[in-house]
């Protein structure tokens, strides 16, 4: 089944005539953004130098961090007029990226999410629940408005309240439900208790958070669904990005959107299909926040040889991250987050660990704090008052509510050179 069959399975030297046509509109939007006028002048390169695909490797790089910079508003190449809306990813030290969306790239994301449900056999017969946050987040109305696209019966459920969930599942006769992968198994563990088979559920799309074969196999199992990855991030507009056919064998990049390459995250260099490493993607159809070899920081690699469903290229599932990102409950956390957010409370030591373990399916995280000689000789209300505060201040940065242990002062490990402050005792599920 397809969306756009002529796309879709375009011949690749069609492909490669329409990828430079769409890399060169690309580039000559980025130039109305200051970040790449620098970036370009830099490098000595112009959009007009860039005569072949190859040459993209001549462009510059574009890191996170400079995203970062750009906060709020810095590098859309529209006037604000034309946002129609906007989203965030979560931000290093408190602030995000923001990313706008123009009408066009509204539709162009509804459209590649319509992609995706139509290759998997999604159509206007099923009915949708959309088990993720909604909001700045960009999963739910990503999913919600490709999904109505195509004429699904979209329930916008989002997150938590799961024996509400069940019972909209098994009321509403819900077909295909999206959520994160812990939370599905989180699901079926609470269906169970209630002894809710939930028989109407046939097709499972599971993203936000890494995932391997061991956790779809259970999951088809206890949910009795297909279970699907979807692959995607807020700088490319979301989910969207790639997503797997009916073969479950690496997932489809959206060729006619998005350039993709793998390189070596250390070197930079361009490795060949067949070689893992980090991928950088170059959007070829966004208006409001054109990028140029945006560097994703998640490892994969490009998959050789044609699939039976006759699309085109193919990435392996996302096997990990090159920097120090966890992905907690579909949420993005850095590390520096919480350390950005622990410095700026003077009840508070400089020694913090982070433990991450998965309980009943779900991530948890908990967060061991100094506290200074002053901040823990005090009264046990007083203690208290500090965990809370230091609970709220976690959770309006991340977004994500953690446990937080006070503990005395000199009681953290330390250490010589880098810190390991974050122990993932999640292991391979």
């Amino acid at each position: 089944m397809f969306w756009n069959r002529a796309i879709e399975t375009i011949r690749p030297e069609e492909l490669a005539d329409l990828q430079l046509k769409r890399l060169k509109w690309a580039l000559r939007q980025a130039q109305e953004v200051g970040l790449y006028q620098r970036k370009f002048r830099e490098a000595g390169i112009s959009p007009d130098d860039i005569r072949t695909l190859d040459d993209v490797e001549k462009l510059p790089f574009t890191y996170k961090k400079e995203l970062q910079a750009g906060y709020p508003f810095g590098l859309f190449a529209v006037p604000m007029r034309e946002i129609v809306r906007i989203h965030t990813t979560s931000g290093t030290t408190g602030k995000p990226t923001v990313v706008g969306y123009t009408r066009q790239d509204l539709d162009n994301w509804a459209d590649l999410i319509a992609r995706n449900m139509t290759m998997i056999g999604l159509g206007v017969d099923d009915v949708f629940q959309n088990a993720v946050n909604y909001g700045l987040f960009t999963g739910g109305l990503g999913f919600h408005y490709g999904a109505e696209k195509i004429g699904m019966t979209v329930i916008p459920s989002a997150t938590g309240n799961t024996r509400r969930q069940i019972e909209m599942i098994e009321d509403f006769g819900v077909t295909a439900i999206h959520c994160t992968p812990s939370y599905a198994l989180h699901l079926a563990e609470v269906a169970e208790s209630m002894g809710k088979t939930l028989d109407t559920l046939k097709t499972g799309i599971f993203g936000a958070e890494p995932w391997s074969e061991n956790t779809r196999v259970e999951l088809e199992r206890r949910l009795g669904v297909k279970a699907y990855d979807s692959y995607g991030l807020s700088e490319m507009y979301g989910p969207g990005v790639a997503f797997e056919c009916p073969e479950h064998n690496g997932l489809h990049i959206w060729h006619d959107c998005y350039l993709t390459e793998v390189i070596d995250p250390v070197t930079g260099e361009r490795l060949a299909p067949g070689e893992r490493g980090e991928m950088v993607i170059t959007p070829l159809v966004k208006e409001a926040l054109p990028l140029v070899r945006y560097r994703t920081g998640d490892i994969t690699r490009l998959l050789e040889g044609e699939c039976a469903c006759g699309r085109g290229q193919k990435i392996e599932r996302i096997t990990g991250r090159s920097d120090d990102m966890l992905v907690i409950r579909g949420i993005n956390i850095f590390p520096s987050q919480i350390e950005h957010v622990l410095r700026s409370l003077p009840e508070v030591g400089d020694q913090f660990m982070v433990y991450v373990d998965r309980v009943r399916h779900l991530d948890e995280m908990t967060i061991e704090v100094e506290m200074t000689r002053a901040g823990f000789s005090g009264e046990l209300q007083d203690l208290a008052r500090v965990q809370k505060k230091i609970v709220g201040e976690l959770h309006s940065t991340l977004g994500l509510r953690t446990a937080v242990k006070l503990v005395e002062p000199g009681s953290l490990p330390r250490f010589e050179g880098k810190a390991k402050r974050v122990i993932d005792r999640r292991g391979a599920v």
